[in-house]
């Protein structure tokens, strides 16, 4: 007997449908015409055991107990889900083979081999365990999945690689958490003070950015902009166009890090020296140019974009995006981390753009213009790994029997799998450069030639600069006049959630070590697809940050945290190493000891170099409920 293993019961469903015959529906699994059975987990059916599991004395938090590092793990049944993990082992007991049916991504891996271990499986059925790889809950699509199953021992280096982030995190979570939570206590501070591979370096960006904005001054800087007219004779006529002085090398030492000039004098001297005078073109450049469509949404790209249009907080836009994919079967798996689709899936764009069309009216138009047979860079199998990008399914359901907030997120998908069809957005850039009094000033413009894929976008609606005039390498230009403008430099801005989402992912551009930069533009930036959105709203339950309109600031509790931990625990740069290590696990070019024990070394040192923080930091702090003590286990798999 076959048993399939889904992560939830919606995934269960969706690949019972996928088989032909009559089907029972038991409890906690439904049985197939043939005798096999499709169960399920509950999300997960096991975690990480309390410290109290490996020594009672545990119980009570104390530093001479720290580092706690377990000899052999321990994995005990999640609450509440003990009845659904019977009736796993139950069907396990008479399984000859057993397909994994997990998510497609590491988690999902980890989380059914773990219950298939757990459940002490026999070797010979786990050494030829399958794997079905799910992204569409659509039944064509399931039955696909279906015919394609592959070894699961193909993804042992995932799995492990998935263990060992799950251990580091516990490791690494539970000791600095108590560690630093006892240094609170003594200072006076009765609240626990959670410290996590994440959420801590993401609360360091938080709180660096306030320090930042404390500290700003704002100075002034200087701009010439010069006037110019075409000559007399000038076969269009006599034209007025700007140009904008660009500071030569000479400058540097006048101007700031950036590039802006800082010192009026010499701002003043370009003024004087050019204005009423004659220039010269130095060149007049005009390039045909093109940008192809964005890409498919991955889930940071859509909860970015859906918090900048609709205020939607990233966990808000991952529970509608669940929906859409488990209840309503609209769009495809949406933890995923790629914004590519493999090149099978190119046969099926009639269908999708037709379910998009009977879906939602308002797309009708869009789709009728579309050019089905146009092949965008989305379509790339070498940067499609477990599971591709967010895109709508073949479903067709109309669209008003939805929440408000999931048809925004919909039509954002919807739209974006759209412009895939459409050609580049093109457009002419000119660049004309003129000499004056032996400065250099430069003016541009873009004009639009054909919208492409823009039509799609309220930016259609913009209005395109007027061209510069025509004119040749040597022709004169007469300065009318220049001018001297005032600038004063800004402060960068608070976080918002969408911009505290897209540091997350982008967090190479936070890191000064051009190694671990290196590291983290190659990898996913700080936590998963899966884990961004809770991470955020965990900082602001555990009460370290909080929202001032849009904006995040962080409170003193935070601060004292972040202040009172060694700076590689708020730095991003040890997350990039291990991610890179994981990396490394999971494509089985690195051992899972040569992970963990530098690890745990490291923890160690942190907790005992810990000891000399002056503890009045966190005297006099609004302490967080004595529930959060209870709850950091709950929440251990954010980070």
């Amino acid at each position: 007997m076959i048993i399939y293993i889904a992560e939830k019961p919606s995934l269960g469903r969706a690949i019972a449908q996928g088989f032909a015959g009559r089907q029972q529906k038991r409890d906690g699994y439904i049985e197939l015409e043939n005798g096999d059975c499709v169960t399920w987990c509950i999300g997960h059916l096991l975690e990480q055991a309390e410290p109290d599991k490996y020594d009672p004395a545990y119980a009570k938090w104390t530093l001479q107990h720290l580092p706690i590092v377990p000899d052999n793990w321990l994995l005990v049944p999640k609450k509440g889900t003990s009845k659904q993990l019977t009736v796993v082992k139950r069907l396990l007991k008479t399984a000859s083979q057993v397909i994994n049916a997990g998510d497609p991504d590491r988690e999902g891996q980890l989380l059914v081999d773990e219950v298939i271990t757990y459940c002490k499986v026999k070797r010979s059925v786990i050494v030829n365990a399958g794997r079905l790889l799910i992204n569409d809950l659509n039944v064509n699509a399931v039955k696909k999945s279906l015919n394609n199953i592959r070894s699961n021992r193909e993804f042992t280096g995932l799995s492990i690689s998935a263990l060992a982030r799950s251990r580091a995190d516990w490791l690494y979570g539970l000791n600095l958490t108590r560690a630093y939570t006892l240094l609170g206590q003594r200072g006076g501070y009765s609240g626990v003070l959670s410290v996590g591979r994440v959420q801590t370096p993401v609360l360091g960006l938080v709180v660096r950015r306030d320090a930042e904005l404390a500290q700003f001054q704002s100075k002034p800087f200087y701009e010439v902009f010069a006037t110019l007219v075409t000559q007399a004779g000038h076969p269009q006529g006599r034209q007025q166009f700007q140009a904008k002085w660009q500071p030569s090398a000479a400058c540097e030492p006048y101007q700031d890090e950036e590039g802006r000039v800082i010192v009026k004098k010499l701002a003043e001297t370009v003024v004087n020296k050019t204005r009423g005078q004659s220039g010269i073109v130095q060149a007049n450049t005009q390039k045909n140019k093109q940008s192809p469509p964005p890409l498919p949404y991955n889930l940071s790209a859509l909860q970015i974009e859906a918090s900048k249009r609709f205020n939607l907080s990233p966990k808000a836009v991952l529970d509608v995006c669940q929906s859409l994919y488990e209840r309503h079967q609209l769009i495809t798996y949406p933890r995923s981390d790629s914004r590519y689709l493999p090149t099978e899936h190119f046969k099926e764009v009639p269908s999708v753009l037709a379910a998009i069309k009977a879906n939602s009216p308002e797309h009708k138009n869009a789709v009728d213009n579309a050019k089905h047979t146009l092949k965008s860079k989305a379509w790339n199998d070498s940067k499609v790994e477990a599971h591709h990008a967010i895109i709508p399914s073949s479903r067709n359901k109309v669209l008003s029997s939805l929440s408000t907030d999931e048809a925004k997120i919909y039509q954002l998908i919807a739209t974006q799998y759209i412009m895939q069809f459409y050609e580049p957005h093109k457009y002419q850039e000119q660049i004309l450069v003129v000499i004056i009094a032996g400065g250099e000033f430069v003016a541009k413009t873009k004009a639009t030639v054909a919208l492409g894929w823009l039509a799609l976008t309220k930016q259609a609606d913009d209005k395109t600069t007027h061209p510069l005039p025509a004119l040749s390498k040597g022709q004169a230009v007469d300065c009318l006049d220049s001018q001297l403008i005032e600038k004063q430099t800004t402060p960068p801005k608070h976080f918002t959630e969408a911009t505290l989402l897209a540091a997350m992912t982008g967090i190479a551009r936070y890191v000064q070590n051009n190694d671990i930069k290196k590291i983290l533009k190659d990898t996913d930036g700080l936590g998963t697809e899966a884990t961004r959105a809770s991470i955020i709203d965990l900082l602001f339950k555990r009460q370290f940050m909080q929202k001032n309109g849009k904006e995040i600031h962080a409170t003193l509790t935070g601060k004292a945290l972040i202040n009172a931990l060694p700076s590689e625990a708020t730095q991003p740069d040890m997350t990039a190493i291990w991610e890179s290590n994981l990396d490394k696990i999971a494509q089985r070019q690195m051992r899972y000891q040569d992970f963990m024990l530098p690890l745990t070394q490291s923890i160690g040192n942190m907790i005992s170099s810990s000891q000399q923080i002056d503890t009045s930091l966190f005297a006099g702090l609004a302490s967080t409920k004595p529930a959060y003590k209870k709850k950091w286990r709950k929440n251990k798999k954010t980070g």
